[in-house]
């Protein structure tokens, strides 16, 4: 019954917050009065540029990935791979 009652007043709520005379009413946003915004921006002219631990973990990944193609590339063994009937 709690449950019921729970649900009604839910649904309710939702109808009477979504129609569009509750939208209507609302005060529309304008940055007409609004104080003037100073932006603060860091410096780019070294944006693009690795530092750091990025630098030895790329170089790291890259030393890995050269290593395990020289690997494959140079084992002999013969790998079984599945044929169709």
């Amino acid at each position: 019954m709690l449950s019921r009652t729970l649900g009604i007043l839910a649904a309710a709520s939702l109808l009477s917050a979504g129609s569009a005379a509750f939208a209507r009413s609302a005060d529309p946003l304008s940055l007409a009065n609004s104080p003037p915004i100073e932006r603060a921006g860091g410096d780019v002219k070294d944006a693009s540029q690795l530092r750091g631990a990025g630098r030895w973990i790329v170089g790291g990944v890259a030393l890995a990935l050269i290593i395990w193609g020289i690997i494959e590339l140079t084992s002999n063994k013969d790998e079984a791979f599945p044929t169709s009937p």
